[in-house]
């Protein structure tokens, strides 16, 4: 065997030095590129496409999608890179992209297919695929100061259709721009499904145990019961309308979802006498006919006529963690479950809901055909049983892919190590089905925003779930078994964007360096940086004068950081609805030097040098002691505009990492 070996050696060394040529192409072979998800086949050739000031989009045909996505795809390029390219319909030539449309069984709806030469060829069967296909160049692109892109070819689909992500606006309002911004985000890593869950409640430990102070919410705008709307946050109809027209223009499906008949204070709070006095107002009383008139009354408002509100095609009843303490109660659960599927199914839409049918395990049948089921704890709806009865599962596991922040209980941050290693939309709980199950739709991740006022901002939940973003991106689209070691991943995936013109990150630069200075701080004036995000720190020299309390020092779109707060006069900043405030005043004629440092876990005021209070994770306590909740004191530092202020402020300067 070893002189076998010393042969072949000896072979491979002559073929090195008599064939140099040969040689060197072998060796010049492009790797596979790295894109998020990880692209399903390449076949890497030598050498690299830059693009020139020549070059262009060329649509093949006039298809409308084709050009619409076309000019996507322009726009896109121009908002990372500060080029704008020509879209176009004349004939391909090098140094162009050219986005066709082209029959290919073998990628399905979704799938693409990319050349790289001295053009780019982007074929699909699909608009959808042609859209992700693009989402692929502008991170292949974005990692190179030319944009440029290494030779060869991808081909490239999912494993699983319906790769998704579902967050709780009822316990916690999601402002408008940023569930734009998340639908951007989600295109850019080809997930496609965004449930938006929209009424919800707090638990009532928390708020003296009284349902009539628990906090509830209904997010969305309602003629036929006035009052109905959240008054804290909501958004209005024309709005929603335009956001699910939006996200699907980036093939992003918005499910909407009204939970009922648990969860569903909001609704007791507006008609008390629907809610059940036996199980909690949280519970809508199963027995009354009014119960029905009212909720039939609300799906309606949002699915008749030709415009309906829920623009899509699938709809959320929830019909989850509902009492099962009576067989009577189990059945009338059941009823209920199959009434509001018929009725959603009534007006076109497709039902999709909470998995609770082993919970609630009764002898009412509950339509199964062309319903979709969240499984999320097997001990509620068990998976193989479900997909028995006929229903198609989307995998959302709670013991693997809840997040619910800082709450003590299921994740804060997800593991996503083990997800990347390990899960793929096959593993629901502990149930383990064959991959690509034609049963299993695919998988969504959650954030569940449990504990209302716990000081949790958007910038929180957004620090929470971008990355999972990508990890399970990779997992949904590319299946049990990704090239990369997770180590390798986790390392590269730093280098891409949010999206195309989104930053909620708030990241300014790549390495550890000082991001800006400014010698001196006009009142009113503005920087180019809209906020820095986690792992700052911002410092200034400052001369106090007398301020009015209510003076900004620095502000964004997302947070406000006061010299002299509304309330005490003191340094402080408000997100979200709450105002945090550190003990120290500026006087009138001191002269101090100001360092603020924040992280994931808590805001740091230094001035001259020493620590005046670190607002970290504050443990507050409610019943007497018997129950507690994590409140944060976290601030992604606004730098957008300078407030209105008489102090002279100067010497700013910021770091995108936390100094010594």
């Amino acid at each position: 065997m070893k002189k076998k070996n010393k042969i072949l050696e000896a072979i491979l060394l002559t073929i090195m030095l008599f064939f140099p040529i040969a040689n060197s192409i072998y060796a010049q072979l492009n790797p596979k590129p790295f894109v998020i998800p990880e692209i399903r086949q390449w076949t890497g050739k030598e050498g690299t496409f830059t693009p020139q000031s020549y070059t262009r989009i060329v649509c093949t045909s006039n298809h409308p999608e084709l050009k619409r996505i076309a000019q996507i795809f322009a726009s896109d390029y121009s908002a990372m890179f500060g080029k704008k390219l020509e879209v176009t319909q004349d004939k391909a030539k090098d140094g162009d992209f050219v986005l066709s449309l082209a029959k290919d069984k073998e990628l399905g709806t979704e799938g693409y297919t990319i050349k790289i030469s001295d053009r780019i060829t982007l074929s699909a069967p699909t608009p959808t695929g042609i859209y992700w296909g693009t989402r692929t160049l502008l991170q292949i692109a974005e990692q190179s100061d030319t944009q440029s892109l290494p030779k060869g070819t991808i081909r490239d689909y999912p494993d699983y259709p319906l790769r998704g992500f579902m967050i709780d606006c009822g316990r916690k309002f999601i402002p408008m721009p940023y569930l734009q911004d998340l639908v951007k985000i989600m295109a850019y890593y080809k997930m496609n499904t965004l449930q938006v869950h929209l009424n919800d409640n707090g638990f009532k430990q928390y708020f003296e145990h009284d349902w009539n102070k628990t906090y509830a919410a209904f997010r969305l705008e309602s003629n036929t019961f006035p009052g109905l709307t959240a008054r804290d946050g909501s958004y209005s109809k024309k709005e929603f309308i335009i956001f699910q027209k939006q996200a699907a223009e980036y093939f992003v499906e918005i499910i909407p979802e009204i939970d009922v008949p648990a969860h569903s204070l909001a609704f007791t709070h507006y008609k008390p006498e629907i809610g059940s006095k036996e199980y909690g107002m949280d519970h809508l009383d199963l027995f009354k006919q009014e119960t029905y008139d009212f909720i039939d009354a609300l799906f309606k408002e949002y699915l008749e006529g030709d415009n309906p509100v829920f623009v899509g095609r699938r709809v959320h009843i929830g019909t989850d963690e509902y009492s099962n303490a009576k067989k009577e109660v189990v059945e009338k659960f059941r009823y209920f479950t199959d009434h509001y599927i018929r009725l959603v199914e009534s007006y076109g839409k497709q039902a999709v809901v909470w998995g609770a049918l082993t919970h609630a395990k009764g002898d009412t049948p509950v339509k199964s055909e062309n319903v979709i089921m969240n499984t999320w704890y097997n001990g509620y709806a068990d998976p193989a049983t479900m997909i028995k009865e006929g229903y198609q599962l989307i995998s959302i596991p709670d013991g693997l892919v809840y997040i619910v922040p800082k709450a003590g209980y299921y994740y804060d941050y997800l593991n996503e190590s083990y997800l990347y290693k390990e899960w793929t939309p096959a593993h629901i709980g502990k149930a383990v089905f064959e991959e690509k199950h034609p049963s299993i739709i695919g998988g969504m991740f959650a954030v569940w925003n449990d504990h209302v006022g716990n000081g949790i901002s958007v910038k929180d939940i957004h620090h929470r779930i971008f990355s999972p973003m990508q990890t399970l991106s990779v997992k949904m689209w590319t299946g049990a078994n990704p090239s990369l070691a997770y180590e390798t991943f986790n390392s590269q995936r730093a280098i891409l964007s949010e999206a195309p013109g989104v930053n909620q990150l708030g990241r300014i630069g790549k390495a550890p360096s000082q991001v800006y200075e400014c010698v001196k701080v006009s009142p009113n004036s503005t920087s180019p940086h809209t906020e820095i995000g986690y792992n700052y720190t911002v410092c200034f020299d400052i001369k106090g004068a007398e301020e009015e309390k209510g003076t900004i020092l620095f502000e964004s779109p997302n947070a406000v950081f006061y010299l002299s707060d509304p309330i005490s006069g003191m340094m402080g900043f408000a997100r979200d609805g709450y105002l945090n405030t550190f003990p120290y005043r500026v006087i009138p004629g001191e002269k101090a030097h100001i360092q603020i440092e924040g992280d994931n876990t808590s805001t740091t005021l230094k001035v001259n040098g020493k620590i005046i209070e670190k607002l970290n994770i504050q443990k507050r306590f409610y019943n007497g002691g018997k129950d507690s909740m994590n409140y944060v004191r976290t601030l992604v530092f606004p730098l957008k505009k300078a407030g209105d202020f008489s102090s002279q402020v100067s010497n700013l300067k910021v770091y995108n990492y936390i100094k010594e």
